[in-house]
């Protein structure tokens, strides 16, 4: 995609991080800009925001709070931006939350809410913006249609202590390529990207700020692990170098080129090098602490209360 004006882009998770920061290039660049998040507060503050960067550009924007695990509320939300927009030529399955702790300590609702928002949030958009980006691809050569959905470093790695999401962001990279290559049969108007981000200040750390009172389990409380986690991500995120604002100027650049993966830090593509080694050669996975083996010392003696 090169000419962005009057064209319509669909983001989830639009009220901060990194959907905020695309929203914010998209109202510069002129588009149409319909932004889905679940915060109220959050999502009124950038609304406004945006509506205010589109106006002189002739851009429209509207906000919807939509919970993106839910297959009615996504049906609605796609009707309504085909019958005032017709197919967007952007979508963002961006929409994520975080939650740590070692693998077999998530609670039943630990799994339904992380692989809810994380997972089916990008398969509901998947599955109901690319029918009708495929339509109006057929019926106009001149149409460019792209869909980027966020994993993570975490969906190329499984780093220890985050099973919860790791199974989430590989679900998401997998689900991403599977569209690129199903897409390039088909078309040569309609893309697929994903988004792979490091630690970068978000506050995805914070998502539980925004986790229904269904989804949480009467009387729970964390286990030592999910705290080590929780800390461990609330230093890592914070202290991250890269700002959401530069992620979403490579997402953007990602739609210029039609380049497929998209990193925030591709230093940290070597570890997913050993990844892949360890697969190859069929040895044990390399401890991710070899770098920094004081790190995982810590973490040992932590979660065995030493």
């Amino acid at each position: 995609m090169k000419d962005f004006k009057g064209r319509t882009a669909v983001l989830t998770g639009a009220a901060s991080g990194f959907g905020l920061e695309c929203a914010r290039i998209a109202a510069n660049l002129g588009m149409n800009v319909v932004m889905v998040d679940v915060q109220a507060d959050a999502m009124a503050k950038a609304q406004a925001e945006i509506e205010a960067l589109a106006a002189p550009q002739g851009g429209q924007v509207i906000g919807r709070l939509v919970d993106v695990s839910k297959a009615d509320a996504m049906q609605a939300l796609a009707d309504e931006v085909k019958a005032r927009f017709g197919a967007p030529h952007f979508v963002f399955n961006n929409a994520g939350v975080a939650a740590g702790g070692l693998v077999w300590e998530h609670s039943l609702k630990d799994w339904e809410w992380v692989v809810g928002v994380n997972l089916w949030g990008v398969v509901h958009g998947v599955r109901l913006f690319t029918p009708m980006m495929l339509e109006a691809a057929a019926a106009d050569p001149a149409y460019q249609g792209h869909i980027v959905s966020t994993a993570s470093m975490a969906g190329l790695l499984s780093p220890p202590n985050m099973g919860v999401y790791n199974v989430t962001k590989h679900s998401v990279v997998t689900l991403s390529e599977t569209l690129y290559q199903d897409l390039s049969l088909v078309t040569d108007q309609v893309h697929a990207h994903v988004l792979c981000p490091f630690f970068v200040p978000t506050g995805i750390h914070a998502s539980h700020r925004n986790r229904p009172a269904d989804m949480t389990e009467a009387d729970a409380k964390p286990t030592r692990s999910q705290m080590i986690a929780q800390a461990m991500s609330d230093k890592a995120v914070n202290s991250g170098k890269v700002s959401a604002a530069e992620v979403a100027a490579k997402v953007f650049d990602a739609l210029r080129q039609n380049q497929f993966y998209i990193y925030s830090h591709p230093q940290a593509l070597s570890s997913v090098q050993t990844r892949l080694d360890d697969v190859v050669q069929g040895r044990n996975p390399t401890d991710p602490f070899v770098d920094k083996p004081w790190l995982g010392e810590q973490l040992r003696a932590q979660l065995r209360g030493a």
